[in-house]
């Protein structure tokens, strides 16, 4: 977090677990920080609220302000603000039904150690019955993950799984991005097929990663408290 610049001022308060500088681990919480406006009357504090939210900055990462400024700004939430003779009429399905969202895509900072900026693609994804648009690292391989399908034709539909290690040959690998919370085994012990391995800490939810066959454990990597990335080698099981 390059800058984390909060507002003050009369009626607000913050609760914040960060400042800039701040590095956000692979296990972080996405609650940053708790803005909380207050006024004697409902417009006092939505004018308040107006305020801190422009005076708010965070750089270096995405965050909800640009959708709290536009909610606070919106005839359907704030006709006190905007001069609205219509009452609130925000409902539990607003959002998804009747916000207009104009706000522009976060464009994450260019890295100054490199010459070439890391292409993005967009891909549609449907989340409850709902087609999102949303923009990925081209790094990913998104665009082999819908090789094979035709412009215009459905996808197969999986049956899903359970996340389980990656597994080539003898080598199990991690299979998200997450923090090694136990060894449960040692270099050059024995182990069956569905023996616990390693237990891998991600977003708060242990993941325990199993023997994908049975062998001896060679160059074991993984130690208590490290971060490892997704595919990162844990060890490999000989015969």
């Amino acid at each position: 977090m390059t800058l984390f610049a909060p507002p003050s001022g009369p009626g607000v308060r913050l609760d914040a677990g960060v400042e800039s500088g701040s590095v956000i681990g692979p296990a972080w919480d996405s609650l940053l920080a708790k803005l909380i406006v207050t006024g004697a009357t409902r417009e006092q504090a939505l004018q308040r609220a107006a305020r801190a939210l422009e005076e708010f900055q965070v750089e270096g990462m995405a965050t909800a302000i640009p959708f709290h400024r536009a909610v606070v700004q919106d005839p359907a939430f704030a006709p006190e603000l905007t001069g609205s003779a219509d009452p609130f009429t925000v409902h539990t399905r607003w959002i998804e039904t009747e916000f207009v969202n104009e706000i522009p895509a976060f464009t994450a900072p260019a890295d100054t150690d490199t010459d070439e900026e890391p292409g993005r693609e967009t891909v549609v994804v449907e989340v409850g019955g709902k087609r999102l648009e949303v923009s990925l690292p081209s790094s990913l391989g998104m665009s082999l993950a819908r090789t094979g399908l035709a412009a215009g034709a459905k996808p197969k539909r999986r049956a899903a799984k359970k996340s389980g290690p990656v597994a080539s040959g003898d080598t199990l690998a991690s299979p998200m991005q997450g923090t090694i919370v136990k060894v449960a085994v040692e270099e050059g012990q024995e182990v069956k097929e569905g023996d616990l391995v390693v237990v891998l800490e991600a977003m708060k939810m242990e993941q325990p990663l199993n023997a994908h066959r049975s062998g001896t454990i060679k160059g074991l990597s993984a130690e208590v408290g490290a971060s490892i990335t997704s595919g990162a080698a844990i060890c490999e099981i000989k015969d």
